[in-house]
């Protein structure tokens, strides 16, 4: 099966924020609640990748690539997952993992998926980041997956009945990630990233050592 929209990055899967890709690049900035919904009606109906770049994620290789690759092996959707802290955990989708040492460190095989939940009832501390490979039968479903009391299209929903169709696969991804949702997070990112850039970092530095 071929995967649309492998396209190298620099910085791992540094993306404009409010950005998905499968296929030809597309993106979307300053976006509302409907956003996820038109990233569903714009993806093409072929295997590829959806990033929800609010997570900056700086890594070698590319978490995308990362997942690609274990797409390559297993030959179903996977998702990038990340251990949280168990306080954090209700602010993510969470997976709960099959153990199954031949699929590979870091892979799990998903037994189920839930929504934000509440801390004492969350299956695991890994939290679904915003890189997935998706095969095409996830359209269908999507398309009969009910808005949430906010009016979205969860991925995480969808994602939970074509688990019941099929295997389902993560992938907790080695490098760093930044939630730009977070003002701190954003200030993190904006920082890190600056001082990865040859043509910024020692101007930069220099600066930083000026208000420090």
């Amino acid at each position: 099966m071929a995967i649309k929209g492998a396209i190298p990055m620099a910085h791992g899967d540094v993306w404009p924020h409010g950005s998905f890709m499968v296929g030809e690049v597309q993106a979307m900035r300053d976006f509302d609640r409907s956003t996820k919904d038109q990233a569903v009606q714009a993806i093409d109906r072929e295997t590829g990748e959806l990033v929800w770049t609010v997570d900056v994620i700086d890594a070698d290789p590319p978490a995308l690539k990362q997942l690609i690759d274990v797409f390559h092996k297993v030959g179903g959707p996977v998702l990038a997952v990340e251990r949280v802290p168990r306080e954090d955990i209700s602010s993510y989708g969470v997976i709960a993992p099959a153990p199954n040492a031949q699929l590979g460190e870091g892979v799990h095989q998903v037994l189920d998926l839930v929504e934000k939940p509440p801390v004492d009832e969350a299956p695991s501390d890994l939290a679904i980041i915003g890189r997935y490979v998706l095969t095409p039968d996830i359209f269908p479903i999507l398309a009969e997956t009910a808005p949430d009391h906010r009016g979205e299209i969860q991925i995480t929903d969808g994602l939970r009945r074509l688990r019941e169709r099929r295997p389902l696969y993560a992938v907790r991804f080695t490098g760093r990630r930044f939630d730009t949702g977070d003002k701190l997070g954003f200030l993190k990112a904006t920082v890190d990233m600056a001082l990865t850039r040859p043509d910024l970092a020692d101007a930069f530095r220099s600066y930083l050592k000026t208000i420090l």
